[in-house]
């Protein structure tokens, strides 16, 4: 028996060293208790206060596991809230743009339903019913929209869809992605936005951003100098953390003027640019709060996983990257994708921000290309277990963690009543 030095995970005893089953991730029966047990219960990021800019604004956000669609609105009195995209008349989808399965946008001074007219006001009250004289005993006081837990952390809007959410949103961040709130998110305005339907459990692509073990195969081009198209080389993250659900992990990297100009690309070198973003990035991410907690050398980049779904990368050269993973099915699922940086002042600077656009499709290609090919060899169930090692710790600590989820509701539920009380 071997034990890998300094090992992180045999920090964390409750995870175990032992090999993994991934049945979750392929399993149709644990994909509808997930959907119950996490995506109807937990705080879900579905946007940005910058898509609110003005009183009046609105968008839309689907959110497929808890088969729902939200409807996220600035009100005249600036104050962000969130309802159910339902007209109260015949269950209509209210909002939408080309078809009811689009998301939309806008500004307006009502909502209007599309097959009968009602109309809501932004703070979701009813405002107008047509033909209100041939319905019975009417009362538009009792027919707004069906209101949605939202709230904001540091410009993200997050919803929750829980009756009543057994945790605030801020409680329910903890101190490890709490002390991210003075981070200048709000700075970072253009950004660059991506989509992709994939044929994976939404887990086994988060997954690939847990772990670097996979960096010198898959991308040897991120590697630096002396270990450069070398699949054999070893990379490893400098700090891994865990607070409740959420994780985190730091990764370091050779500084751009450590690295010749030979072992980049020739457009690197002509954009300044990289997959580590733009060269001549302002200087916004260092000495922030909650940023390198481990007080990495070197320090690239941090990857911040919120559970369950959504994960914000900051970038030493002043730049983020937000992800959001939302399953359609037990083995496919969207996943999402947004670049935001400090508005670029001249052409150059816009050039090197879009290079750094190109380059993430690249890497983020490279990545989804082995999600068929998980899928796939779980689903033959040659191996009901597998090996992890001490650098996948956050593999391990993530399926724990939806599998407690999980767990915990199956308690719950077995031990109603059939009036939906408490045994």
């Amino acid at each position: 028996m071997t034990t890998p030095r300094d090992s992180w995970t045999q920090r964390h005893p409750e995870l175990g060293t032992g090999p993994v089953s991934f049945e979750d991730s392929i399993s149709p029966e644990f994909y509808r208790l997930e959907c119950d047990a996490i995506f109807k219960r937990a705080w879900l990021n579905v946007g940005r206060v910058e898509e609110l800019p003005k009183d009046g604004s609105y968008f839309t956000k689907e959110i497929p596991p808890a088969k729902a669609s939200v409807i996220v609105t600035r009100g005249t009195d600036g104050r962000t809230r969130a309802f159910h995209n339902v007209c109260r008349h015949r269950g209509n989808k209210l909002v939408w743009d080309g078809t009811p399965r689009d998301e939309a946008r806008g500004i307006a001074r009502q909502l209007v339903c599309k097959y009968h007219g009602w109309r809501y006001g932004l703070d979701g009250g009813c405002r107008y019913v047509h033909q209100e004289d041939q319905f019975f005993d009417l009362d538009k006081t009792r027919l707004g929209l069906v209101p949605v837990h939202c709230d904001t952390w540091a410009g993200f809007v997050f919803v929750n869809l829980a009756p009543t959410p057994p945790q605030s949103l801020r409680e329910y961040l903890g101190s490890m992605v709490g002390a991210l709130e003075s981070y200048p998110f709000h700075e970072m305005t253009e950004c660059y936005a991506f989509r992709a339907e994939n044929r994976s459990n939404w887990k086994i692509f988060m997954d690939a951003f847990q772990e670097y073990y996979h960096v010198p195969p898959l991308h040897t081009q991120q590697l630096g100098p002396g270990r450069l198209q070398n699949p054999e080389a070893e990379f490893e993250a400098a700090h891994y953390q865990t607070d409740g659900p959420h994780r985190m992990v730091t990764s370091s990297s050779p500084a751009k003027h450590e690295i010749p100009s030979k072992y980049l690309y020739p457009s690197e070198v002509l954009f300044r640019s990289g997959n580590l973003g733009p060269w001549d990035a302002p200087d916004v991410a260092r000495d922030v709060p909650g940023v390198n907690p481990g007080r990495a050398d070197h320090w690239a980049i941090d990857n911040f996983q919120i559970f369950p779904n959504l994960e914000i990368l900051i970038y030493e050269r002043g730049w983020y990257l937000a992800y959001r993973y939302w399953p359609t099915s037990h083995d496919t699922h969207v996943f999402e994708g947004y670049l935001s940086f400090v508005p670029a002042r001249t052409a150059r600077e816009r050039a090197a921000r879009e290079y750094a656009a190109v380059l993430f499709k690249e890497y983020a290609l490279q990545d989804a290309g082995t999600l068929d090919g998980t899928q796939m060899g779980l689903e033959a169930r040659a191996c009901a277990e597998f090996p992890l090692s001490d650098q996948e710790i956050l593999v391990r600590h993530f399926h724990k963690s939806v599998g407690d989820w999980v767990d915990a509701y199956r308690r719950e539920r077995d031990t109603r009543t059939p009036d939906g009380g408490a045994l």
